[in-house]
């Protein structure tokens, strides 16, 4: 058995959780981190509450904050440096963007009590029994995915707006009678409760929401898609181009979508594949090519609708429209896979380990197929579908048109 005995990594950045009670509720030890740093960042909210300090520098986050950090950081000489920010500075904070820049190595983290486990406290919601939704900086329509009846979500607010457009969303999609309780600066003096129904929520005051809140929701609604592939075909505006329920199960079931992949979708006509790969989980990331501009747009609109507004979607031809995209964990190509240089620009492209599914109904799509599993290996595979449908009096089988599936990986 080997023992790794490497030393304690020394921080670059030791970001400081400050929870609503401010600079009192910071531990001893832990101001006196805060007030010997050479470099003291924050928001200015932050910044404000700590005691001066002669010769320490003080600056606030930069705006955009991703694209700022780097040249900030590299501003700041030595080891020296402490940031300050709210609650635990993991939960949908600024560690998390750290960490990405600098390593885990070089962010050293102390948390206080997290607006979360305040929240779950105040309603009484076991941490098993509820998730946790970020709004922050991000697109409201993220709750669309979450729509089942009885569902507890915790949503981190972006601002004292937030409720109003998440009863807006709930309201439209049926879910009107959706209990919210806005649950204010978590943890101070001036801690408050707000309480009302979706559709009731228009009737609230705007001024009586908190800027610094999360809200707390008990979804009541109609039963919802859920997030297993193969949605029906009418929860998708389309155009006659959309891969049909039963096909798009069994192609993602081969794509395999997990948490940080990222998947092509391309010729994707409504975006069905790639919607339904990023509702299977927060974390997964898609591109829709498209070249038809008409469906390109139907694609964003049906991805908002169903809870992944963050789908980018690519108006343009393959492979030209390819160039330059983020490599794919996953491939789907669901139209135009025989023309030239689509399918090499693919497999060529795919992460190592990657998997690729194509689809075609035409005897030239199935030949090329055909041969790519010669010299591919991978499964090829015939999919015929029927569905019950009146004749007459009767009922009888309607055929859909058959199609070969050709997977692979990498």
């Amino acid at each position: 058995m080997s023992t790794d005995t490497r030393p304690t990594p020394v921080p670059r950045v030791t970001v400081v959780g400050v929870g609503a009670d401010g600079w009192a509720g910071v531990p001893e030890r832990l101001r006196s981190l805060v007030l010997e740093a050479d470099t003291l960042l924050g928001g200015r909210r932050h910044l404000a509450m700590v005691p001066d300090r002669r010769g320490q520098r003080r600056e606030p986050w930069p705006s955009p904050l991703r694209e700022g950090l780097p040249g900030l950081l590299a501003s700041c000489p030595g080891r020296g440096v402490v940031a300050l920010a709210s609650g635990d500075p993991l939960v949908s904070g600024v560690a998390a963007t750290l960490i990405d820049l600098l390593g885990a190595d070089a962010v050293r983290v102390e948390p206080a009590l997290s607006s979360v486990a305040l929240a779950r406290a105040r309603m009484g919601w076991p941490a098993e029994r509820c998730s946790v939704v970020t709004l922050v900086g991000r697109d409201p329509r993220l709750l669309l995915r979450w729509l089942s009846p009885g569902a507890r979500l915790l949503v981190l607010s972006s601002d004292a707006g937030t409720p109003a457009l998440a009863a807006a969303l709930l309201s439209g999609a049926g879910y009107g009678g959706t209990r919210m309780t806005v649950l204010g600066d978590l943890g101070s003096d001036a801690e408050s409760r707000l309480e009302g129904t979706a559709d009731g929520w228009p009737g609230v005051d705007p001024g009586s929401v908190p800027a610094l809140h999360v809200l707390a929701l008990e979804l009541d609604g109609p039963p919802g898609y859920g997030l297993a592939a193969g949605l029906p075909d009418d929860a998708y505006e389309h155009d006659g181009q959309l891969t049909k329920r039963d096909l798009r199960a069994c192609a993602l079931a081969r794509l395999a979508p997990a948490p940080g992949l990222h998947l092509w979708d391309v010729g994707a006509g409504a975006g069905s594949v790639g919607i339904e790969w990023m509702r299977a989980h927060p974390e997964c990331a898609a591109t829709a090519v498209e070249a038809d501009a008409g469906r390109a747009a139907r694609i964003g609109r049906n991805a908002g609708r169903l809870g992944v507004p963050g789908l980018r979607v690519v108006h343009g031809r393959a492979p030209e429209a390819l160039a330059g995209l983020p490599a794919p964990d996953a491939v789907f190509v669901g139209g135009g896979a025989t023309r030239p240089g689509v399918l090499g620009a693919c497999l060529e492209a795919l992460r190592p380990g990657g998997r690729l599914v194509v689809h075609g109904v035409t005897l030239e799509t199935e030949r090329l197929l055909g041969e790519a599993h010669r010299e591919h290996g991978g499964e090829l595979t015939r999919i015929a579908v029927e569905t019950a449908a009146p004749i007459g009096g009767f009922t009888g089988w309607t055929p859909a048109r058959t199609v070969t599936q050709w997977s692979w990986r990498a």
